[in-house]
């Protein structure tokens, strides 16, 4: 589990991957593709998906992807509701957690949080995500069964980043217990379902850094008729700048907890990272001597003109 590719720091071989919408299960073969490409393996990989046509679509992908039954589980049931049941052991040393957890939910959907799931082992110690917005909710779920050494990445709409209320307590937390690793801001347009800019948020339980890397790639893609594409090398630049957290000017930077702390850990990526060009810097004293001498121009001028109309016979001016 814990072995890891000398040239790239990354672990060769996950034990449990986790995509709690997995929809029809594109995101998880995604992975499975990703770690095959780089020489790395996955045990099992579980999927959870409410629409039942969906369920059954994903099930039916990963078979024609050549995957064995033994090889994935996908279950039928609302994840906000935790309706699978290999997801509700309360014995911590029967708790089944994951490697790796990915999702790409339905975004700020609205739901029914009740007094029950106020009590909820996943969300006891946040609170609850709003009615108007469910973000938070997926978020937390996933969160819960991440392993200590695991990895998530979740996207979610930006408004996570900076909304108020509940979704802030949330996120005050999470940035609290340095639980949240890298921001990745993504181009709009990028979806079928939505033309809204997202963003990736990645998780982890036992982080190293005290600071988070803000990535913006919001204006890096390729547009075509329909909607925009990230090229082959906009995903390099994105995958490296994460991997090695680099600073690049207009598009990363590692921001401390202090900073964050003092804009009231509100996360909205360009308060953090801009991708404006700075315009030159305007020397007053410099414009100013510069209007001065143009107007001792305009003066003496003015002077040799008047005489000129006077020789001719002319009214001055």
């Amino acid at each position: 589990m814990d072995s890891q590719d000398p040239a790239t720091g990354l672990k060769s071989k996950l034990d449990k991957v986790l995509d709690f919408a997995c929809g029809s299960g594109s995101l998880l073969l995604n992975v499975r593709q990703r770690m095959n490409e780089n020489n790395g393996t996955i045990g099992k990989i579980y999927g959870q998906e409410k629409n039942v046509t969906t369920y059954n679509l994903a099930r039916m992908n990963m078979l024609l992807h050549g995957m064995k039954d033994t090889e994935f589980e996908i279950f039928h049931g609302d994840t906000l509701l935790n309706q699978w049941e290999l997801l509700n052991e309360l014995n911590p040393s029967k708790k089944i957690e994951f490697d790796a957890i990915v999702a790409n939910p339905p975004f700020s959907l609205r739901w029914e949080p009740n007094d029950t799931l106020a009590e909820d082992f996943r969300f006891k110690s946040y609170g609850l995500a709003p009615k108007s917005a469910a973000d938070f909710a997926f978020l937390l779920h996933g969160f819960h069964f991440l392993k200590d050494g695991g990895t998530m990445a979740i996207i979610l709409p930006h408004g996570v980043l900076f909304r108020g209320g509940a979704e802030e307590r949330i996120r005050k937390k999470l940035l609290k217990d340095n639980n949240i690793d890298t921001i990745i801001g993504l181009p709009s347009n990028l979806f079928y379902s939505t033309g809204i800019p997202v963003c990736i948020l990645v998780l982890k339980k036992c982080k190293k850094e005290d600071d988070v890397l803000f990535v913006n790639a919001s204006e890096h893609f390729d547009k075509e008729k329909r909607q925009n594409s990230l090229s082959d090398e906009h995903i390099k630049t994105i995958v490296e700048t994460y991997q090695f957290r680099q600073e690049r000017d207009r598009y990363s930077r590692k921001v401390s907890m202090e900073e964050i702390k003092s804009n009231d850990y509100n996360l909205n990526i360009s308060r953090y990272v801009s991708t404006a060009i700075e315009e030159a810097k305007i020397d007053l004293k410099e414009v100013n001597l510069k209007l001065a001498a143009i107007n001792e121009s305009i003066k003496t001028n003015s002077e040799k003109h008047n005489e000129f109309l006077k020789e001719l016979g002319l009214n001055t001016i």
